[in-house]
């Protein structure tokens, strides 16, 4: 099967629109600079998404060539209303508490060893299950996703931590999505926008042959070689609301995961990990083996 990259995407801001790109660099920690920024609730002291901060996703982020904000650049974030405004201005706390209606500030990434700063500082008083229904939006008769593949110390530490150490990923640093399951969702309900940006891969995926289902499903367990990288795919990618939501000229749509989960497991793209460091291209084509 002849597969080739057809976009590439790095998001500045976890949870906010990122930026399509012609070319990007990759190494072990993913895409370069990706989320290297995300946003912290105040009353709480913990980093959160759109999971739980609405108005995240009307915002978009770029970054700032030549800029630094120590282990990533400055970035300029398109609010809701249309004004531009950089990571390193006064008012960006303000800001951005008015689109989420919540106190929070904005941080570049911090070291791993910064601890406190990853931790959840007031977990689910209905335990992580009880939190990981609500932001995956699953009714109380639908099975949980099948989290097997996810190595035991990872679970562990996303069980206490907002996100890996070091990073600002859900999970892991890698996420590839092909249109054939894009097209497969479309095959299932034609009225959906089943739109690349609800599902924030890194990597989309094109297929000569025009395949619909979910292929990338069947990557599990094996390598995508494309330049000079091997890029481990590692499990399914369970969705949580946040493909749900309003964005740009994408309409609030909560029966996609109604959809997901009858059909797909509630999986839509795989997570994976990247072996070596090199540049991708639009263009360029991919083995799996």
């Amino acid at each position: 099967m002849q597969l080739s990259v057809k976009e590439l995407w790095r998001y500045p801001v976890k949870s906010m629109r990122g930026e399509r790109l012609s070319e990007a660099t990759v190494s072990e920690r993913g895409v370069e600079f990706d989320r290297g920024w995300a946003v912290r609730i105040e009353d709480t002291q913990t980093i959160r998404g759109a999971k739980y901060l609405d108005g995240l996703l009307d915002c978009e982020a770029r970054y700032l060539p030549g800029t630094s904000a120590g282990l990533v650049p400055h970035a300029a974030i398109t609010l809701p209303d249309g004004a531009v405004i950089n990571t390193d201005d006064a008012r960006i706390n303000e800001r951005l508490s008015e689109v989420t209606g919540e106190r929070v500030t904005l941080w570049p990434l911090q070291p791993a060893e910064d601890l406190d700063h990853y931790l959840v500082h007031q977990p689910d008083p209905g335990g992580l299950l009880a939190e990981m229904r609500r932001v995956m939006a699953l009714r109380d008769d639908d099975p949980l996703p099948d989290f097997s593949r996810i190595p035991r110390a990872l679970q562990k530490e996303l069980s206490k931590y907002a996100s890996p150490l070091g990073t600002y990923f859900d999970a892991f640093p890698m996420n590839v999505l092909t249109e054939a399951s894009l097209r497969h969702l479309l095959k299932l309900r034609p009225d959906m926008q089943a739109d690349v940006r609800r599902f924030r891969p890194n990597i989309l995926v094109e297929d000569a042959e025009g395949q619909v289902g979910a292929l990338e499903s069947s990557w599990v367990g094996k390598t995508l070689a494309l330049a000079d990288l091997s890029i481990d795919v590692i499990t399914d990618c369970p969705r949580c609301v946040m493909v749900t939501k309003a964005q740009a000229d994408l309409v609030k749509d909560p029966t996609i995961m109604r959809t997901l989960v009858k059909e797909l497991r509630q999986n839509l793209s795989v997570y994976c990990t990247v072996r070596g460091e090199g540049v991708i291209r639009v263009g360029d084509a991919i083995t799996v083996g």
